[in-house]
């Protein structure tokens, strides 16, 4: 935190059993993300059934998949700051119970237009959900030192369930069929309402003017048309199309509108004088450029040990499974490094060993390295967890408390954004790198060239059809260039990490637990809190 170090007042006295309050609070909160991050990864495996059953097109499969975490980005700031207002608990658990219903009908959709519609419907679920559950942790625990385990421990939590998800898609869809994955969802929203009503404490923040109605929906729509025109050139979608200029221009013009009536209003939606402390802007800016420098390359890895190594479905995910055990392990011990190193020295050096992970998988050519991998996916776990951890800590740590939804919003709104600008990025980089070589191949006619140069699955399908000696030699040069356009791809993901290094150098040099950032004792409500404090049961004393 930027603030001094001055010693407050000494902590206050925990009433008995408000320890043990808190934590089972954090299992409630836990639960709830891992509901939304499974549902943003279980569906994947679960893409041919819906095909064959539902038979939508091209355009209404691409926003079965995609739909989701579009909505759910645009709608995270609304969300997030309306928690603020009325109480985050109540956010929380109607997002509960539209999760549950739009499960129901996303498992039970008989057309492809009904399963997009609940789909969407889950993405505003998971907005009310996942800025919630940073909140209302930000408030159950006041102490940054304990908070700094608990974002740990909720990171963790964050990572097994995008890697649990397509690994139980795959269980159910063996079991029964496609709309199973959804159905998984009911019996947990049934039982965190009830839980969440009775064991999480109301919250809000001290808000005396009314709710911005307009910079709310002006923010969602600038958001949706961002994060549309960022996904359609993660696609291979050209700059100058209609359908991807039209939605960042209008996207951006309207996120620039809501930053200028924010800083009109004498009660904003987003207090935009947050982003004038260097350790919030700073946090925000590694969340994005983590992301941007990393997603994409999962989306290529997949690639890479399936179409380049061979390997079935299932053998990538255990591939990747080392990627994810080592994220949960940093999350876990991330508060203690936080403790000992500081932001720092911690997020820097976690975007170095990232880097180093990204130059180490440069390696990989057109045979199987175990251990290359296994060394590659775990300094890279561990790594990009460690810069996440020690980015959110200190956002939300350096957010007043009763800014904390705005706050989880704007974190989880820059993780999004990061992560559909590097897919695009990255994307553009590894097709730029890989298609040229693809037109000069002996014996390829040149229509055949452009369309192996899409990407290596439709190489191999072009390959497969022109059988011969015309078709091997396509197939050894397509697979030869996607590994030539991975290295690439993997130095600049390097070099956009190494920036991130530098850029965390303004981050404060320690952990600082003295004072909270509106000038208040860790642990004791500043004025604005204790005006809402009749609002919320109080969990110490």
């Amino acid at each position: 935190m930027s603030g001094t170090t001055t010693a407050a007042a000494g902590p206050r006295r925990r009433a008995p059993g408000a320890d043990a309050h808190r934590w089972v609070v954090l299992v409630v909160l836990c639960a709830s993300l891992l509901l939304v991050a499974l549902d943003a990864t279980v569906l994947h495996v679960a893409v041919p059934a819906v095909t064959e059953d539902l038979r939508p097109g091209a355009v209404e499969l691409l926003w079965i998949v995609d739909v989701y975490p579009l909505v759910c980005a645009a709608l995270l700031i609304l969300f997030g700051t309306l928690g603020d207002r009325i109480g985050r608990r109540r956010v929380l658990l109607l997002g509960y119970a539209l999760f549950g219903v739009a499960s129901a009908l996303a498992a039970f959709s008989a057309t492809a237009g009904m399963l997009i519609a609940a789909r969407a419907l889950l993405g505003a679920g998971g907005a009310m959900i996942m800025p919630a559950t940073l909140s209302i942790l930000r408030q159950v625990f006041p102490d940054r030192r304990e908070r700094a385990l608990a974002i740990g421990v909720w990171s963790a939590v964050a990572a097994v369930g995008a890697a649990v998800g397509p690994l139980l898609g795959g269980f159910l869809l063996e079991h029964f069929w496609w709309g199973a994955v959804f159905l998984v969802n009911i019996p947990l929203m049934l039982v965190s309402l009830p839980v969440g009503r009775l064991l999480l404490p109301e919250s809000r923040g001290g808000h005396d003017g009314p709710w911005d109605v307009t910079g709310a929906l002006t923010a969602a729509a600038g958001l949706l048309g961002v994060v549309l025109g960022v996904q359609r050139l993660g696609g291979g979608e050209a700059v100058a199309s209609p359908f991807t200029a039209l939605p960042l221009v209008i996207g951006a013009g309207l996120l620039v509108l809501f930053v200028r009536r924010q800083r009109r209003l004498t009660h904003p939606l987003v207090d935009l004088r947050m982003f004038r402390r260097p350790a919030f802007s700073t946090s925000v800016g590694c969340i994005v450029l983590a992301m941007l420098a990393l997603v994409g390359l999962e989306l290529i890895a997949a690639q890479y040990l399936q179409l380049v190594l061979g390997l079935s479905p299932l053998e990538t995910g255990l591939r990747l499974l080392p990627l994810t055990v080592a994220a949960m392990a940093a999350g876990l011990v991330g508060a203690r490094m936080l403790r000992r190193f500081g932001p720092r020295r911690m997020v820097s050096c976690g975007f170095c060993l990232t880097a180093a992970a990204v130059l180490t998988l440069t390696v990989m050519g057109g045979t199987d390295d175990p251990p290359l991998l296994l060394t590659g996916f775990v300094l890279l776990g561990f790594g990009l967890e460690t810069t996440l951890f020690g980015a959110y800590e200190s956002m939300l740590s350096e957010a007043p408390a009763d800014r904390a939804g705005g706050a989880a919003a704007i974190g989880e709104t820059s993780y999004q954004l990061g992560a559909g600008i590097g897919i695009a990025l990255l994307g553009s980089v590894m097709n730029a790198a890989y298609a040229p070589a693809l037109r000069s191949v002996p014996g390829v006619p040149r229509g055949a060239s452009d369309a192996a140069g899409h990407s290596l699955g439709e190489a191999y399908e072009v390959a497969r059809r022109l059988g011969g000696p015309a078709g091997a030699a396509l197939r050894r040069a397509a697979r030869d260039s996607f590994v030539h356009g991975l290295h690439v791809t993997l130095l600049v993901s390097a070099g956009l990490l190494l920036l991130g290094a530098l850029m965390a150098l303004r981050l404060p040099r320690t952990m600082q637990c003295g004072e909270e950032p509106d000038g208040t004792a860790a642990g004791v409500p500043g004025p604005r809190e204790a005006r809402a404090a009749s609002d919320r049961p109080r969990i110490s004393a």
